[in-house]
C-alpha cells in the first residue's frame, strides 16, 4: 500500500520534517515567521504551505534571512 501524505501537520512532525528544534518552530509561528494556525491551544501547518515558505526561503537574498532560531 502506498504511503498517504499529511496535508496538515503538527508542531512535531513540521519539526521533524524541517529538522529543527520544536521551540524554535512555537517561536517562528508565534511570531508569524512561519505558516501555520493556532486552533485551540495547538499549532497545525499546511504542508503546501511549509513546502512554499521553505522554497520562498531559497529566493531571499542572505541579508533578509534570520539565522537564529535558538
Amino acid at each position: 500500500m502506498a504511503e498517504q501524505t499529511i496535508e496538515v501537520m503538527t508542531i512535531r512532525e513540521v519539526s521533524t520534517y524541517l529538522r529543527i528544534p520544536q521551540s524554535s518552530l512555537y517561536k517562528l509561528a508565534q511570531e508569524g515567521k512561519i505558516p501555520g494556525k493556532k486552533v485551540g491551544r495547538h499549532w497545525r501547518f499546511h504542508r503546501a504551505a511549509i513546502d512554499d515558505w521553505l522554497k520562498g526561503l531559497a529566493t531571499e537574498t542572505p541579508d533578509k534571512i534570520e539565522t537564529s532560531y535558538a
